[in-house]
């Protein structure tokens, strides 16, 4: 099935979003709750898969489904089209900070492989589905486990990455990288963990146990802010019941909290 041809912007910087076109008739797929606004006319429907195969029966659709739950998606998706005479516009976000990429699968081998909770939206008729590591070591300790996305077809397809977003081409190099850090790669890279140093430097290094390694000649894309090493940072610092506040800010949110009468 040919991906439907959509146009796009990307508004913002930090906190990006994109606008999506939809000529009459044509398609838009997305997580559920990535919409922001969309214009009239345009129908949005809750459905089992991306519908890249319209055809595929109830074995099909189950079988879809059971590939959503795994990588710990909703179990739906939604659909957006247009269904006025005029173009119509509707708006998707990412749910943290970061940078949205757009990918024209269609100038990178029509499939990348990405972090299971990197797709954001993508034209109808782009395949939606999971890839598992093929190595035991990088299952276990690669970060993102046996189970990533893979988006394969020949339209637009758009993910979303924290913090500032790196693309690199490898030329049969080797890149190693903290493996939260790893937005998607192609498919003539070879995704892999080693060890990160020696014991030492493993366990007080700050670095983690283990890197991940991309090699091969193909496209990678960086993030600079992970959602987990964020999230890290939010709890770390977060004020802890019957306690205090930690961080540069603690007493001066103390302060605010006692006048607001929160103590």
């Amino acid at each position: 099935m040919r991906s439907h041809e959509i146009d796009y912007e990307l508004h913002g910087d930090d906190m990006q979003m994109v606008e999506i076109e939809l000529d009459p008739q044509e398609t838009v797929i997305a997580e559920a709750g990535a919409m922001n606004w969309m214009e009239e006319d345009i129908d949005f429907q809750a459905k089992m898969g991306d519908g890249s195969e319209p055809d595929n029966g109830i074995f099909g659709k189950l079988l879809s489904v059971g590939k959503r739950v795994l990588t710990g998606e909703s179990i739906f998706m939604t659909h957006f089209t247009n269904l006025g005479r005029a173009k119509r516009k509707v708006t998707f976000a990412a749910p943290y900070p970061g940078k949205i990429i757009p990918i024209d699968l269609n100038e990178i081998g029509q499939s990348i492989i990405c972090q299971k909770d990197a797709f954001l939206c993508a034209a109808m008729g782009t395949n939606v589905s999971i890839a598992f590591s093929r190595k035991l070591g990088a299952g276990f300790f690669g970060g993102e486990g046996f189970i990533l996305q893979k988006l394969k077809g020949d339209g637009m397809a758009f993910m979303h990455a924290g913090g500032t977003v790196v693309k690199r081409q490898l030329n049969g190099e080797t890149l190693r990288v903290d493996t939260g850090c790893i937005v998607a790669f192609s498919p003539g890279i070879d995704y892999d963990i080693q060890r990160a140093g020696n014991l030492k430097s493993m366990f007080f290094g700050g670095e983690g146990l283990f890197l991940a390694t991309l090699r091969g000649t193909g496209t990678v894309y960086l993030q600079s802010l992970p959602f987990s090493r964020l999230a890290d940072r939010i709890i770390q610092h977060a004020p802890r019941a019957g306690g205090s506040s930690k961080g540069e800010g603690s007493i001066l949110g103390g302060l605010g909290r006692i006048i607001d009468g929160d103590r």
